[in-house]
């Protein structure tokens, strides 16, 4: 089987409101046995561009549980704040 990640590019427009989000996610990763990766900031653009400041990558077991944990109420009921904090793009890869 294999592992699906989960990328999310994000542009923050309320740092405050991103902030809470950001303190909410991990209990929601949990249940999924999920592993936050890495959060950063773009530091350089060595070639193209992207509207989005920052990333995140967040390992799940397979795509069955990224699928699983973004459908689950825990999540979906962030999205409100997320939407109010962020704009965010979120797609999942397997490898």
């Amino acid at each position: 089987m294999s592992q699906a990640y989960v990328v999310g590019h994000i542009k923050v427009r309320d740092g405050q409101k991103w902030t809470e989000y950001q303190s909410r996610v991990p209990a929601t990763l949990a249940p999924w046995g999920a592993e936050l990766q890495f959060r950063a900031r773009q530091a350089a653009a060595f070639s193209g561009e992207l509207p989005y400041t920052d990333i995140v990558v967040i390992r799940f077991a397979s795509l069955a549980d990224a699928q699983g944990w973004f459908s689950s109420a825990a999540y979906q009921a962030l999205l409100p704040l997320r939407t109010q904090a962020a704009d965010v793009l979120l797609h999942a890869y397997e490898a």
